[in-house]
């Protein structure tokens, strides 16, 4: 009888477990009523800040106010495209915002406020078209154009204009001769949403999908005109007025209470259909605290949200104590609502996630750090831990990850990150200190120790490279990533170098046989201490040095270089300083090509084995056509 009750027993609580799971599987974040809902949140929010907060606090939510805000599913033809695509990709199938893509026979380039084509196919290498970045009759100033995407025959310009406080979606037509046409300018109401290492833009088959914050502080503007709004604009179409996209019922949110005194953040996911005659957008928020890192997979969004870091009482009044708690949320890219969980640490960026095939979602973390935006990522430090998390746990925010989702890890006593997930493994390293595990796996972790610094970390096939510098020169240095195990094989050192792109887009990839390929990084000439060498422009002497990889062993096969001299007056409206950088490697079938500023070289493989070597075949200088000035008439002083 005993042992009948006692299976009864564990039979209800099973189920009860398993309807738990069920119950929170099905939950999702509650979204406001109305708008009456939302504002009386708002309001409760803002008068506590003011009744806690001191003047100087005021003054300081004031100043920060200032800087911050503005005016006013993966399917088989995705991975294709991929694979021909010409951009180093966290996700397959998840294309970039970048500054230059390949569209057929053609390259788009964006560079200092302009576009540039150049036919590429069929041996050629030929500048087309050249067209402003931005609507006829605009102003440009105070505007950043930034970020290239391509659906087809339309090419997307985004942007962030300060002075008309919000980002441009430009729209162009991309004929197949090579010609461009100015179609409209979409303009989104948002804050700005620039990251030194993340991109705002996503393009997801012709679903193009942007992250935007709305910052909301206890003493700024009324909520109500800053909501993400959208609008059109530009050429002979006179502005219209901005219709709201994301209304109270598609504002989410925990049950936190929100912390009097903090910035609050409307972590906005915008989705708009390229597809359709006239551009179609749809908004979707989660209200939270401003600190934020976000990923984007091949179905969801997900945004870490964290607030400022506050003193404990326990280190002292010093400020060493743990962060105040986290939440990640889930933003589905098919409109359903978001979900979410309440979690502790920082990631570093984008690159600390992996939404895996197993139905986890795998973050790297940071004990401490302020999230992404602007040079954020920089600054994340602390401890170091794995949060493996079953996408089954989100829920409607009110639920913890549990413990035995973590996992503590090996991490460098010094600030910023660079971290990778590649194959089964998950890397990260700073300083001369980088590790490796299998993070689905109860592995041990693996210390490499490459003896440079750790600057980057990227995929190499199945394999992966970690690069960074000792002293003046370079390395480049393999690890070889097995099924149990991972070693350090394989190293190239350029003398007197320094990278001279730190995005993940500077890098690129491309294997050429089961365990070999060719890689290119732009780099920076330096002198023997290691600062860069100036060129006749008064800048880093550019180039892009390209590697050949056969199985442990890299071999250097020389450099594109730019060609010194001044640099040609592009009369420079706006954009005119390179945020995204400037050069890029770029692999055509056997073509490799490096871009650099307004110039694109075609190098040409000659020889093999160790006598291989890259030579330059031809380049060409696409700058800006531009009417020259006139000279002033001379006067009687002259």
């Amino acid at each position: 009888m005993r042992m009948h009750r006692t299976i009864a027993a564990l039979a209800l609580t099973l189920a009860a477990t398993l309807a738990m799971q069920a119950s929170q599987a099905a939950a999702t974040l509650r979204p406001y009523r109305d708008e009456s809902e939302l504002a009386s949140a708002l309001e409760r929010w803002r008068q506590a800040s003011q009744k806690a907060a001191p003047a100087r606090a005021r003054l300081q939510a004031g100043a920060a106010l200032q800087l911050a805000a503005p005016a006013p599913a993966t399917t088989a033809a995705d991975a294709e495209r991929s694979a021909d695509g010409i951009t180093n990709l966290q996700t397959a199938g998840v294309d970039e915002g970048g500054i230059v893509k390949r569209a057929g026979e053609h390259l788009v380039i964006l560079r200092r406020g302009r576009l540039f084509t150049v036919r590429v196919g069929g041996d050629r290498m030929q500048a087309v078209a050249q067209i402003d970045a931005f609507a006829p009759g605009t102003d440009p100033r105070g505007a950043w154009y930034d970020e290239l995407l391509i659906s087809g025959s339309t090419v997307v310009v985004v942007g962030y204009s300060y002075a008309r406080g919000g980002t441009e979606i430009g729209l162009f037509d991309l004929a197949s001769d090579g010609s461009l046409a100015y179609r409209a300018t979409h303009h989104l109401r948002s804050f700005d949403y620039y990251s030194s290492r993340n991109y705002a833009s996503r393009l997801i088959g012709q679903q193009l999908v942007f992250y935007a914050p709305t910052l909301l502080q206890p003493w700024g503007p009324d909520w109500a005109a800053m909501m993400p709004a959208l609008r059109r604009s530009g050429g002979q179409v006179q502005p219209s007025a901005f219709e709201r996209i994301l209304p109270a019922t598609r504002v989410y949110r925990s049950d936190d209470e929100f912390e009097p005194g903090q910035p609050l953040a409307l972590h906005t996911v915008t989705r708009c259909d390229l597809g359709a005659p006239q551009l179609r957008c749809e908004a979707a928020a989660v209200l939270g605290p401003a600190g934020r890192v976000f990923y984007v997979s091949a179905g969801s969004v997900y945004v870490w949200t964290q607030g400022v870091r506050r003193a404990d009482s326990t280190a002292g009044g010093r400020d060493e104590g743990p962060e105040s708690m986290a939440s990640l949320f889930r933003l589905p890219l098919d409109g359903a609502a978001p979900t979410g969980i309440k979690t502790v640490g920082v990631p570093t960026d984008q690159l600390s996630f992996l939404e895996d095939a197993q139905g986890h979602l795998n973050v790297l973390l940071r004990e401490s750090g302020s999230g992404e935006g602007m040079a954020g990522a920089q600054r994340s430090r602390g401890r170091t831990a794995l949060l493996r998390l079953p996408l089954s746990a989100l829920g409607d925010g009110r639920g913890v990850a549990a413990h035995e989702h973590y996992r503590r890890l090996p991490g460098p006593d010094r600030p910023g990150l660079q971290n990778r997930f590649v194959g089964d493994w998950l890397l990260w390293g700073a300083g001369e200190a980088a590790w490796a595990l299998r993070y689905a796996a109860p592995a041990a972790v693996v210390t490499l120790d490459p003896g440079h610094d750790v600057e980057r970390i990227e995929p190499l096939g199945e394999n992966a490279l970690l690069v960074g510098n000792a002293g003046a020169d370079l390395h480049f240095s393999a690890v070889r990533l097995a099924r149990d195990s991972a070693r350090l094989e394989g190293r190239f050192q350029q003398a007197g170098a320094r990278q001279g792109e730190t995005r993940s887009h500077g890098f690129f990839y491309r294997a050429t046989g089961a365990d070999e390929g060719l890689l290119g990084l732009p780099v920076i000439n330096t002198d023997i201490t290691g600062r860069a060498a100036l060129s006749g422009r008064g800048e880093g002497a550019a180039s892009v040095v390209l590697l050949r990889r056969r199985g442990p062993s890299f071999s250097g096969l020389g450099e594109l270089s730019a060609r010194p001299g001044p640099r040609p007056d592009d009369r420079c409206r706006a954009s005119c300083v390179d945020w995204y950088g400037n050069a890029r490697p770029i692999f055509i079938g056997e073509r490799v090509l490096a871009l650099m500023g307004y110039e694109l070289v075609e190098g040409q493989l000659q020889g093999s084995g160790r006598q291989e070597r890259i030579e330059e075949r031809r380049r060409l200088d696409f700058s800006p056509r531009v009417k020259p000035l006139l000279p002033m008439r001379p006067t009687p002083f002259d």
